[in-house]
């Protein structure tokens, strides 16, 4: 755009681009993410998951659906209300999206709701029942009216709608209650919102796991709340506000920005609100007005709204109905060396694969380095952190020992803004220097410096992980912890923290490729390379796993490839936009999802470098960033390659090959969008979440994978 304006000549990959949107090359970003949903909704439905787990998929659709509308949505509709009709990459504009996306998401939601209907039946058979309106027996009656009467009345507050009564203030993702009562000749409105302090549903009391939802105990108890007062009709509705924050760049105080930020965004415009069915037209128009939603994505929902809540129902004490606890190994090798890390890491680079090795090796690796007298300074990007962080007491303890910490606190991760806020004013406290890195610019970089004396100097020992430093999703997502004490590695991290510290350029450097500066055209000379090969008649291939790929120049410059005759094998958890398996364009490109147990998350891409894949010889890299513009173009990342021989296995051989030949758990896109559930025939089946809890690794194994039992050696046989 820029040398177009000047007067040169477009970049290659703009007219790429250009010329695609006639071409319905791409697939839409945002419906390609209801499709993602959409597979997290169908495992409610995998009798081969336990009952509870079924539950727990139904909840994490419904959230995620809301996040969906709060950002996603609530963007096009602010941009609509600009009057801004720019195009999408696939050629729409923000009408037709927007109407597209409320037709998919309706058809999503009544699935939730089918959904939830056979998995309330299916409860109910295994002994767990969620209360409607049906009597209970006498004792459960009892306890219930005494419950609310001192556990829920005093905190519900019943508002009435008149001109002496404004409609309240409804919190984000809060639900409601509305009623029309009579009393003689007189009629009210009332409101009660359900207490956000209040969990969404009571537990009665007994052997059997019987909830009843807060609205539906409301309903059961409106005598006792409107005494005298005859409830004519009423309704629940839900709302979901706009929750995104938009940086200023003129903002002088990063910090305090983002308090006011926060504060402001509680109170963001109404994007959607869902409305019980049969809510009469004068309910709704009240509604609707009170809330300024007028405008508002309106959607009527039978049955239960916010399904995100159902995941409370999922603690019940059944571990009948739940995945077999896994308890993440600890790497063998670091145990070899006396649970010393910074030893083994010195003897050799090691890779660990969360969830299925402990997060804990990375706690321990900040908790020894505080504690350690040789240890002279540590630096940690931080972009979430949880709110009960090890690492962030480790910082603590190190800064208040003495050392030199440096902490970089992304206060723009979405809706971890708050947490990283209260985090960062601890850490100043203790004396860490704390950073907030770019303005305009998120670091999700997420890499560790350990700077170490030892006999020969200073020695820097670096973590690069795939996800985050977060105790809690490292249980659940599957990422890739690397930890190595190699000199240029080490160089490179100091020069990439100088630059989110300092704004210090960083150049000549030997291992790491970063964005915004350097990493799309990085991958763009890679793919150039295996297009040579392959036009030269040597070997040629492309492997990657991602959790997005939306880019539209690296997506055409994988249509060239193809073209070329390279075969390219993608596993791209959620939004793909690139069309696969299409004449004449990408007949060459595979891609699958994959959805199961844990989350598909971490970030590695190998390519043949003339050798047929998997061969010592690929290149390997792993990196913190998915193929969207914004991680190319908007984001502090790295992309890192992997030498080490046996670290090199491990992620070539064993976790890509494991992701490309799961069955089970994995899900073919066509080319026309739609996404088909691999079916395996009997006795070939392969499921790479169990393959992964039942078989060691290899880089953490040490003098143990000589003694005991090996790796079993995976195939993958490119088939169509």
């Amino acid at each position: 755009m820029d040398s177009a304006s000047q007067g040169g000549a477009a970049p290659a990959g703009a007219i790429a681009v250009e010329t695609a949107l006639a071409e319905g090359r791409y697939f839409n970003r945002e419906l390609s993410w209801l499709a993602f949903n959409r597979r997290v909704l169908e495992e409610a439905s995998n009798s081969k998951h336990p009952l509870l787990e079924r539950v727990r998929f139904l909840s994490i659709s419904a959230s995620n659906l809301d996040e969906f509308f709060m950002v996603r949505v609530a963007g096009l509709k602010a941009h609509q209300a600009l009057g801004v009709e720019e195009l999408s990459p696939e050629g729409l504009t923000l009408t037709q999206q927007l109407a597209a996306i409320v037709v998919d998401a309706d058809r999503l939601v009544t699935s939730q709701h089918d959904y939830w209907a056979t998995l309330q039946a299916e409860l109910n058979e295994a002994g767990m029942q969620v209360v409607g309106d049906e009597p209970l027996d006498a004792e459960a009656e009892i306890w219930l009216d005494q419950h609310f009467r001192e556990q829920i009345f005093p905190v519900l507050t019943p508002q009435a709608i008149d001109p002496a009564h404004p409609f309240p203030f409804i919190p984000n993702r809060g639900l409601s209650l509305i009623f029309e009562l009579k009393k003689g000749k007189t009629s009210v409105r009332e409101l009660i919102m359900a207490p956000p302090s209040i969990a969404r549903f009571v537990r009665i009391p007994g052997d059997k796991g019987r909830y009843i939802a807060i609205e539906t105990l409301i309903r059961r108890k409106t005598e006792y709340l409107f005494p005298k007062y005859e409830v004519l009709r009423g309704g629940a509705f839900r709302i979901s506000r706009d929750s995104d924050i938009e940086i200023e760049e003129e903002a002088e105080d990063l910090a305090l920005y983002f308090r006011t930020a926060i504060k402001r965004r509680r109170r963001g415009r109404v994007v959607r609100l869902e409305l019980e069915p049969d809510m009469p037209e004068s309910l709704v128009q009240i509604v609707k007005e009170g809330l300024d939603a007028t405008i508002a994505i309106t959607s009527q929902t039978r049955g239960f709204l916010g399904m995100a809540d159902l995941a409370q129902l999922v603690e019940e004490d059944r571990p009948d109905l739940k995945f077999v606890p896994f308890n993440p190994r600890f790497p063998e090798r670091i145990r070899e060396h006396g649970g010393d890390c910074f030893a083994a890491i010195k003897e050799k680079d090691i890779l660990v694969h969360h969830p299925y090795e402990s997060f804990e090796v990375v706690v321990e690796f900040i908790q020894q380095a505080a504690a350690d007298p040789e240890v002279v300074a540590i630096k940690q990007t931080l972009y979430r952190a949880g709110k009960q962080s090890a690492i962030i007491k480790a910082l603590i303890d190190a800064a208040e020992a003495g050392k030199s910490v440096t902490a970089v606190i992304e206060l723009k991760a979405r809706f971890d803004e708050e947490q990283n806020l209260m985090w960062a004013n601890a850490l100043e406290r203790a004396g860490v220097q704390v950073v907030y890195g770019f303005i305009e610019w998120k670091t999700h970089a997420k890499v560790s410096m350990v700077i170490r004396r030892e006999e020969k100097g200073f020695r820097t020992y670096c973590h690069f992980g795939t996800g985050n430093y977060h105790p809690v999703t490292a249980r659940i997502y599957t990422d890739l912890s690397y930890f190595t004490a190699d000199s240029k590695t080490g160089r490179d991290a100091a020069k990439l923290f100088n630059y989110i510290t300092g704004y210090l350029e960083p150049r000549n450097l030997k291992q790491l490729v970063i964005s915004p500066t350097q990493m799309r055209p990085e991958l763009m000379k890679l793919i150039d390379a295996e297009i040579a090969n392959a036009k030269a008649g040597k070997p040629a291939g492309i492997w990657a796993k991602l959790n997005a790929l939306v880019d539209p120049p690296i997506i055409e410059k994988l249509y060239e490839a193809s073209a070329a005759g390279v075969p390219i094998d993608l596993v791209v958890r959620g939004i793909c936009c690139l069309r696969p398996g299409f004449p004449g364009m990408s007949e060459n490109i595979y891609v699958k999802s994959i959805v199961g147990r844990f989350l598909e998350h971490g970030r590695l891409w190998c390519f043949a470098n003339g050798h047929e894949l998997p061969h010592a010889e690929a290149k390997v890299y792993i990196s913190s960033a998915d193929w969207m513009p914004r991680n190319f173009d908007r984001r502090i990342e790295y992309m890192l390659p992997i030498g080490n021989p046996t670290v090199h296995a491990q992620i070539l051989d064993q976790v890509m090959v494991a992701n490309l030949i799961d069955n089970e758990q994995s899900w073919r896109l066509n080319p026309d969008g739609t996404y088909t559930r691999l079916q395996p025939k009997p006795g070939q089946e392969f499921n790479l979440h169990d393959y992964f809890m039942s078989n060691p690794s290899l880089s953490g194994r040490g003098q143990a994978l000589k003694k005991g039992r090996k790796v079993p050696q995976l195939r993958f046989h490119r088939g169509r």
